[in-house]
């Protein structure tokens, strides 16, 4: 594919751009805020600088990398002949409708049309627009230039020739497409979600604190991250609207968020973004103490 957009320049917006550009195609980074624009590709830049210093790519091709991205600030114009967009905006499917809605307007009928969603129904984006059948989910991993999977989820409606199309593309980009069907979390969040809205149980019914839970599931499970400051880096806002969807998609009280979370969220302590979350980030994320609140 010659033209890709990608639509939303925050943290996935900039990685997939990042890695598309980094592997030839033109990429389109359209954001409705120039400086998120600004921001997203001074990110991508840094990253490109990490590469180089880990001897993954050169300066020629950190320059090649960002020589293929294009920012826009108009979507109409940002979609106009692209073969693919992908949608990297909040995780709002309010939100995500009306963009859809949109491009299914402005986009080449042929266009297809991606959404980085982690947990929100493709089938219930594809009915906005007249063809389903070319929306498909891509669920890239943060941090994107880093994560080898690609969660690809199919719709309802979504055809084998996109599907395939999707997966081979993800390969070319050095990634592992995995295929999955569109039910609540899909695969990945479905089974994550649950771990850390555990773990959070567990610190909320003092059953042991935040280092204790990490360092346990650290060392006894072999994950590099505890799931408490897992979530942290993921979002605690981001993790509470997953645990949301999960919740009203099954109605099965397992996926409730645990009333800490809730706290918390409603608080502002969102992890890493805010500054604070489980653990205190104001000297770095490099220099995380646990919070006060639980020390």
């Amino acid at each position: 594919m010659k033209i890709i957009t990608v639509i939303g320049a925050g943290t996935m917006g900039n990685g997939i751009a990042h890695v598309f550009a980094q592997h030839n195609h033109q990429v389109r980074l359209v954001d409705i805020s120039a400086a998120s624009l600004e921001k997203g590709m001074a990110t991508i830049g840094k990253n490109l600088d990490r590469q180089i210093k880990k001897e993954l790519i050169t300066e020629d091709d950190k320059s090649k990398t960002l020589a293929n991205i294009t920012t826009y600030t108009k979507l109409k114009e940002a979609v106009k002949d692209a073969e693919l967009v992908i949608e990297a905006a909040t995780e709002n499917i309010d939100l995500k409708m009306k963009i859809f809605a949109q491009l299914d307007e402005f986009c080449d009928p042929q266009t297809i049309l991606a959404t980085n969603t982690s947990s929100i129904s493709i089938t219930k984006i594809a009915a906005v627009t007249q063809r389903p059948d070319k929306v498909i989910g891509m669920h890239f991993m943060n941090p994107v230039p880093v994560m080898k999977l690609v969660e690809v989820i199919r719709g309802y409606a979504t055809s084998d020739v996109v599907t395939a199309n999707i997966m081979e593309l993800s390969k070319s980009l050095g990634k592992v497409p995995t295929e999955c069907n569109d039910y609540p979390g899909f695969v990945a969040n479905r089974i994550l979600m649950p771990m850390i809205n555990e773990a959070i149980i567990a610190l909320f019914e003092g059953v042991a604190g935040v280092k204790e839970i990490d360092t346990i599931m650290k060392l006894g499970m072999a994950h590099p991250m505890g799931p408490l400051q897992l979530a942290d880096f993921i979002g605690l806002d981001v993790c509470l609207s997953i645990l949301n969807v999960l919740h009203e998609g099954f109605g099965n009280p397992k996926y409730a968020p645990c009333p800490l979370l809730v706290n918390m969220v409603t608080a502002g302590k969102l992890g890493i973004k805010s500054g604070e979350g489980f653990y205190d980030y104001s000297e770095g994320p490099k220099a995380a103490r646990v919070s006060a609140a639980f020390s």
